[in-house]
């Protein structure tokens, strides 16, 4: 707990130095692709021109006027056609043939911009070329970082053309690769996984050669429904083959998932202790079983897992909580690392959400930057994880433009 606390401090203070440089932004960048996604603004705050063209376009598709703003009215329409809809997510309208679909998904793809990232959200966020969204270092209660509003975790691709280094200078935009199966490798101590994370290359690859025929795909899907739950269909079958290959990685997950559905608390690597189940009392410690709670949510209210009085759902939540909380934990002591590394450079931390980070630094330091982070990354395995083979490689970019780096 010491290191955690430890880690939990000097992330703080980077989330502060983050706050102060804030990510370069360029607002005539921003505004020319709104212009050029949702054409002109009308008067009075109304939808912009593209939104309210693809508004008459799904209206005239189900032959009356439908509101694509409002689910519900969407779902009415779609059952006056005959076709029964449980929402309108994406993934579902895309199973559906009707003239409707396709101004209705582009619709919701830049109504979701509009009021996420759209005008107002420039005006409210972007001051003297900067974006500062105000990083909350541990706000969930995995410990991963949550923002005070602005949207930085969501920022669309489309939109980060409007993220652009000062003249002279570059971000260096790193991703960590495949974070989570390697933090499992490390903190499940499985031999056979760890020898897969071992390399720097694709780590799905490497498993698909060790147990599914080179089938990369089937080995992503095994490997990451072991660590949030997708335990059923072919998540099953992909599970089995992996069970049998690195069973003390999936027993790892396995016995988080049961002392969840049991009502007991887990913990991370450096020893975050995940929420009680509901209705725990006061006094109940981690490792010892919770009295059931009988009261259940309303329908159509959201409960998170580790909330959930639902037995399955706290277990998923569990499951993950180990693996995405350890990775937190990594995430902590790699950003120190960072910032120690680049303590006598210009550069800057401008950014990091989850498993990536991005750097502004003058073009000359982009090297030297690039070669911090992969040592950080590094330097945090060994420090959170102990001596063990996983290594923690990133994909690296220098560019100019964020959208320019994936």
């Amino acid at each position: 707990m010491r290191l955690l606390t430890a880690a939990e401090s000097a992330f703080m203070l980077v989330a502060t130095e983050m706050n102060r440089a804030g990510l370069p932004w360029r607002a005539d960048v921003h505004r020319a692709v709104l212009h050029e996604l949702l054409g002109e603004r009308y008067a009075g705050g109304g939808e912009p021109r593209r939104l309210a063209e693809l508004a008459d376009e799904v209206s005239a598709a189900f032959g009356r006027r439908v509101r694509p703003d409002l689910p519900a009215d969407v779902v009415r329409a779609f059952a006056q056609a005959g076709i029964k809809v449980r929402s309108t997510r994406r993934w579902e309208l895309e199973e559906i043939d009707h003239p409707a679909v396709k101004p209705l998904i582009e619709y919701k793809k830049l109504y979701r911009i509009w009021t996420a990232h759209g005008w107002s959200w420039l005006q409210d966020w972007v001051r003297d070329g900067r974006f500062r969204p105000g990083y909350l270092p541990g706000g969930s209660v995995s410990g991963r970082w949550t923002t005070n509003g602005g949207g930085a975790l969501q920022i669309p691709k489309v939109i980060r053309r409007a993220v652009v280094a000062d003249d002279g200078w570059r971000l260096v935009v790193a991703d960590a690769d495949q974070m989570e199966p390697r933090v499992l490798a490390a903190i499940s101590r499985d031999p056979g996984l760890m020898e897969v994370a071992g390399h720097d290359g694709d780590l799905y690859t490497s498993l698909s050669d060790r147990a599914f025929s080179g089938d990369r795909d089937h080995a992503k899907i095994a490997l990451l429904g072991a660590i949030y739950g997708q335990t059923s269909g072919d998540g099953l079958k992909n599970l089995a083959a992996l069970r049998r290959r690195f069973p003390r990685a999936v027993a790892y997950v396995d016995d988080a998932a049961k002392a969840g559905e049991e009502g007991r608390l887990v913990r991370t690597w450096l020893g975050r202790t995940s929420p009680r189940a509901a209705g725990a009392g006061d006094d109940d410690e981690a490792g010892i079983p919770q009295e059931p709670v009988e009261a259940a949510p309303a329908d159509g209210e959201f409960t998170p897992g580790y909330a959930s009085t639902n037995a399955r759902a706290r277990g998923r939540f569990t499951r993950n909580f180990v693996v995405q909380g350890s990775a937190a934990d990594w995430a902590l002591l790699m950003l120190a690392a960072l910032r120690q590394a680049t303590a006598g450079m210009r550069a800057e931390l401008v950014f990091f959400q989850h498993d990536e980070v991005i750097v502004h630094c003058p073009a000359e330091e982009a090297r030297d930057v690039a070669e911090a982070i992969r040592s950080a990354g590094e330097l945090a395995g060994r420090i959170a994880f102990g001596e063990t083979p996983v290594r923690f490689p990133f994909t690296i970019a220098v560019v100019e433009r964020y959208s320019d780096a994936k």
